[in-house]
């Protein structure tokens, strides 16, 4: 049996536990449609209460628009039960009943109405019972509520029960938890795809820096959870994340709004985006057009773009560009008219005493409502809702129930058996085989939602009056009309929303401040490459390679040693090739010379030894130039050190007999024989022998080795012959400092007469110059690992052959070639032959 009006469950739950006066219009207690299976309608016509948080006084368009909607909601559900009960093959021979009950927007309203719906059927009493397989409650499925936060709570109710509850709004992604909430369903796209075609917008248009902002609700929180979520694997940078109150009437409430509209200004971002119902939205928007908030691009859900609630805030054309998806839907055929009859009816006499008889409550005590706001609502109030308010989901949701009952009860085009069915026996259906809705299939994913897609809609003013304006579409994929949207800068093109500037091929993003969003473009420094568009670092190239400052690339690193052609080499070769020229020279003029009293004085073929050794110490110097090897590294050290060695044992058999016939005149008779005439080539040969096992013992111990060195040269490697042991290094010139200086200690004291030639005085000076060449020298060779290394050896062996060479060998040269007078046995007297009285005089 079916009520032929609508007017006593329209007036239930406005003054819900309120004792409420009389009105002239129709006011029962309850309604309840009675049928073969009921269904239990969840709906919010909202509460007479509702204050906003700059207010004391109720909001009447606020009143008005919840209650407004939960009408249209509850009709849909009348619409749709009438339309199957009408249906000669989806239910034949079964009616479809009804129990609605409004929320109020409120849980423990809510909870009381989901409690009678699990009574067991003809009572007012929920049974506890072991097993509830043969259980009957009040209801065969629940269709609602709106909201997610409700959902959550009626959610585990009826799943404990195992009776289908299928909500017309609640998008929260905790709901998709089939474990948790195996009886639950939805008729709209959960939060998770909301969130998708957001993060998909914003990079359509380049949007990488955004405030986040969410109703603290259910909703609110976990559709801002998951864009939060999204957005950070998608490189969009949220410069902000807050809740706003939903309690408006709170205390807090408004410092709170202040506060938000505060800390988005500060971020100076562009864009932001709102996941709230239309009342905490309404106070937002309110509140920033209060403080002067500049002008933005909204992005929005359902939840409020499509609420005349945040439309009608005074100014709100001055807030900018307002954007957002609302949930594809369809119109319903009939809808409109069937609305507008049952409001054409309310007012007549028949109806509402028909209407008083068949809705009487079984239990009085159960519910108590009344209505005051009910004989206010005309047919204009509901009218210009009926294009904004989507009320497909609640048909598709009914619509779903009785696929369900229709495959349940094994229904044909002719009847159904008449047979019982348990709640919890429409759950493997509802899950299986599509079904449809005017033409349109339907069916529910594996976590029991539809994803119908969304529109993207932009709000248009024209004339001061928004216009909801169709601008793209959702469904997996985004497409955008931009050309149809009109943003709120100067030339109506999409503003820039970003913390950083794009940073150029080579650079690299140097974060500053505390959002990692933030951050400026750096260059790249040598020896790394920019790897990325998004890198926060630039990449270290690998050894052998190297990249200039700012590089995309790394390139392939040259040798770098000393080229015999580059212009240093070239000056460097051309003062070995003087050095050795002037030795050799020497040599020569000694040769040529060799029985002249002063070649005699000098060492004789001693000091012919000696040339042919800074000779050879010259030509060494073409081994630091070229390309260096293991063998060369080895070979460079030990030329030197016998080279110079060769030198230096020449010159000690003369320094020993100048130091014995001036310091200890008594032992030199007896020891003056070892280091003169013949028997002096012994000592040389000795020195010579030592220096030949100091350089075996350097080999064993630790020889110079090739050296590729990446590190000193940006763009080269450098090869250099590195030092392995530097107490190898010093024993082997150790022993040729020893023999310097005791040359220099057996001569630098030493004076001869006017009347002869010095021999001492050069020995000193050869050795002093050694000395200080020496004392740069290693300093500088310690510290040096470019090429100039192999520079410092070579100028230090030039620097000490030719001061060898200046102090000791050239002026004797000079009395050869332009003095032969002095070449006499008078003049060029060996200090051994001269006599103790004349050194005395």
């Amino acid at each position: 049996m079916q009520l032929p009006g609508l007017w006593p469950w329209l007036c239930l739950g406005w003054g819900w536990g309120r004792a409420a006066e009389p009105s002239p219009s129709c006011l029962p207690l309850q309604f309840r449609s009675p049928g073969d299976f009921v269904l239990g309608g969840l709906f919010p016509f909202g509460k007479d209460t509702v204050k906003l948080a700059a207010r004391s006084e109720p909001t009447p368009l606020l009143c008005e628009r919840l209650f407004t909607d939960g009408l249209l909601w509850a009709l849909a559900m009348r619409f749709a039960i009438e339309q199957i009960n009408n249906c000669s093959w989806l239910l034949p021979g079964v009616t479809l009943g009804y129990d609605i009950h409004d929320t109020c927007f409120e849980p423990l309203v809510a909870l009381q109405p989901s409690l009678l719906f699990l009574s067991r059927d003809g009572t007012g009493a929920i049974g506890v019972r072991r097993d509830y397989t043969d259980y009957r409650p009040r209801v065969t499925a629940v269709i609602g509520p709106h909201k997610s936060d409700l959902c959550l709570l009626t959610a585990k109710l009826f799943s404990s029960f195992l009776i289908p509850q299928v909500s017309y709004g609640a998008s929260s992604e905790a709901l998709s938890n089939t474990e948790l909430y195996p009886s639950f369903y939805r008729t709209v796209p959960s939060d998770k795809n909301l969130v998708e075609a957001v993060v998909l917008l914003l990079n359509r248009f380049g949007w990488n820096w955004v405030a986040a902002v969410a109703s603290d609700d259910e909703y609110g929180r976990g559709a801002q959870a998951l864009f939060l979520s999204v957005a950070a694997t998608d490189n969009i940078c949220i410069a902000f994340e807050g809740l706003i109150p939903t309690e408006l009437a709170e205390p807090g409430a408004r410092r709170q709004l202040e506060n938000t509209i505060r800390l988005i200004n500060s971020t100076k971002v562009n864009v932001v985006v709102l996941f709230a119902h239309s009342v905490p939205a309404q106070a937002l928007l309110e509140h920033g057009i209060a403080m002067g908030l500049g002008k933005k691009v909204w992005v929005g859900s359902e939840a409020w773009l499509l609420s005349d609630i945040a439309a009608s805030t005074p100014n709100i054309q001055s807030v900018g560009t307002v954007l957002g998806f609302v949930m594809r839907t369809a119109t319903l055929p009939g809808f409109r008219e069937f609305v507008a009859e049952l409001l054409g009816s309310v007012t007549r006499e028949e109806f509402c005493r028909r209407s008083g008889e068949l809705s009487g409550p079984e239990n009085p005590e159960a519910l108590d409502t009344r209505c005051r706001q009910c004989g206010n609502v005309t047919l204009g109030d509901i009218w210009p809702m009926l294009g904004v308010t989507a009320v497909q989901p609640v048909h598709v949701a009914v619509y779903s129930v009785a696929h369900a009952l229709h495959r349940a009860l094994g229904c044909t085009s002719t009847g159904c058996p008449k047979t019982a069915v348990r709640s919890w026996q429409l759950l493997q259906f509802m899950n299986t085989l599509p079904f449809e809705v005017n033409g349109q299939s339907f069916r529910f994913d594996q976590s029991h939602g539809t994803n119908t897609g969304y529109k993207l809609i932009f709000w248009a003013w024209r004339d001061g009056t928004v216009t909801y304006l169709p601008v793209g579409d959702y469904d997996q994929t985004l497409y955008v009309q931009k050309s149809r949207i009109q943003f709120h800068t100067a030339d109506k093109k999409e503003p820039t929303s970003e913390c950083f500037r794009r940073c150029q091929p080579g650079q690299f993003r140097r974060i500053k401040g505390f959002n990692l969003c933030c951050y400026d473009c750096t260059d790249c420094s040598e020896n790394t490459f920019w790897s990325s568009t998004d890198s926060t670092r630039c990449s270290p190239c690998p050894q052998h390679q190297w990249a200039p400052a700012r590089s995309t690339r790394c390139l392939e690193r040259r040798d770098r040693f000393l080229f015999w052609d580059e212009p240093l080499a070239v000056a460097l070769l051309t003062l070995t090739a003087l050095t050795a020229s002037l030795s050799g020279a020497a040599a020569l003029l000694f040769l040529r010379h060799l029985q002249s009293p002063l070649v005699r004085l000098a060492g004789g073929a001693r000091s012919l030894l000696a040339l042919l050794c800074l000779l050879l110490q010259s030509l060494s110097c073409c081994l630091y130039v070229g390309r260096p090897g293991a063998a060369l590294c080895r070979l460079q050290q030990l030329s030197y050190a016998l080279c110079l060695n060769g030198c230096l044992s020449s010159l000690l058999p003369k320094a020993l007999e100048i130091g014995l016939v001036t310091e200890f005149p008594r032992c030199a008779p007896r020891l003056l024989r070892w280091v003169t005439h013949g028997r002096a080539w012994l000592t040389v040969a000795a020195s010579v022998l030592i220096q030949a096992l100091l350089c075996l013992c350097h080999l064993h111990l630790g020889p110079d080795y090739l050296v590729a060195d990446y590190k000193s040269l940006p763009s080269e490697v450098l090869l250099v012959c590195g030092t392995r042991s530097w107490a190898a290094f010093a024993l082997l010139h150790g022993y040729n400092s020893c023999l310097a200086f005791l040359c220099f200690l057996c001569t630098f004291m030493v004076q001869s007469p006017a009347r002869r030639y010095n021999v001492a005085r050069g020995i000193t000076f050869a050795t002093l110059i050694y000395f200080i060449i020496w004392i740069f020298f290693v300093v500088i060779f310690a510290t040096l690992r470019t090429v100039l290394r192999a520079v410092t050896q070579i100028c230090t062996i030039l620097a000490t052959t030719l001061g060898i060479l200046a102090s000791y060998f050239v002026p004797k040269c000079y009395i050869l070639v332009f003095r032969p007078d002095l070449n006499t046995d008078d003049y060029c007297q060996s200090p051994c032959e001269e006599q103790p009285g004349e050194d005395r005089q």
